[in-house]
């Protein structure tokens, strides 16, 4: 246990990475997504096909390309993303690019907007980060005050990214259920990366936050033995 103790920065530095990650995810950085949706229709006349997805994440969607093939020959369209903003919906352009209407219901701005939870999540994350590496020596000894507070920062940040966590399971759960009723199955629906680097995130600080409480444990035992009346 003492092991996980000395690696508790570690594991603090790797949570608030993969927040970081998380928070700046589409439009921001397109490879990291909350879920992802692709359409794919063909038709044998003339060998035709055509196929196009969308990714969304905490700010935004991004459209791919839309790729056209006829009989061989094929056509890209320009790809696009949205502005990175605060609550998002399925607009016009996802539709289009989806070629799936009634779409518009199947999430809303206030939805997305808890979504803002992720970067108040990372900073937790930061500050636990920054108070494991905090040590102030008395005596040889790291003071009470720092342990509790690292105990503190580490407990409030594991609980707001198993939040944030839970919250992006539910929310991603609801839209592939209206989006499968909308668009009667026409529609790929595919779980992002975002997902389960917030599943990480929250595993590593509870990992911290137990190392944290060993490395309390173990200092009050110490300060005990060397002073017996400070209790």
């Amino acid at each position: 246990m003492l092991i996980l103790a000395a690696v508790t920065p570690f594991l603090n530095f790797v949570a608030f990475l993969l927040l970081l990650l998380v928070s700046l995810s589409t439009p921001i950085t397109k490879s990291i997504y909350l879920f992802q949706l692709t359409a794919k229709a063909s038709s044998s006349l003339f060998n035709a096909s055509a196929d196009g997805s969308a990714r969304f994440g905490v700010w935004g969607y991004c459209l791919s390309a839309i790729d056209v093939s006829v009989l061989g020959f094929n056509h890209d369209s320009s790809a696009q993303c949205s502005k990175a903003k605060l609550g998002y919906d399925f607009d016009s352009n996802v539709q289009k690019t989806l070629r799936i209407d009634g779409l518009s219901d199947a999430i809303s701005r206030t939805t997305t907007a808890a979504l803002v939870l992720h970067p108040i999540a990372c900073v937790l994350a930061f500050l636990a980060l920054v108070t494991s590496f905090v040590i102030r020596k008395r005596d040889g000894d790291v003071s009470r005050l720092i342990h509790l507070l690292r105990l503190g920062t580490g407990l409030f940040a594991a609980l707001l990214t198993t939040i944030v966590f839970l919250i992006d399971v539910i929310f991603v759960a609801i839209v592939r259920h209206k989006v499968n009723d909308a668009s009667d199955g026409a529609l790929n629906f595919n779980w992002g990366n975002a997902v389960w680097m917030a599943l990480g995130a929250t595993i590593a600080l509870w990992a911290a936050l137990v190392g944290a409480g060993v490395a309390t444990f173990h200092y009050g035992r110490r300060t005990m033995t060397k002073n017996p009346n400070t209790y």
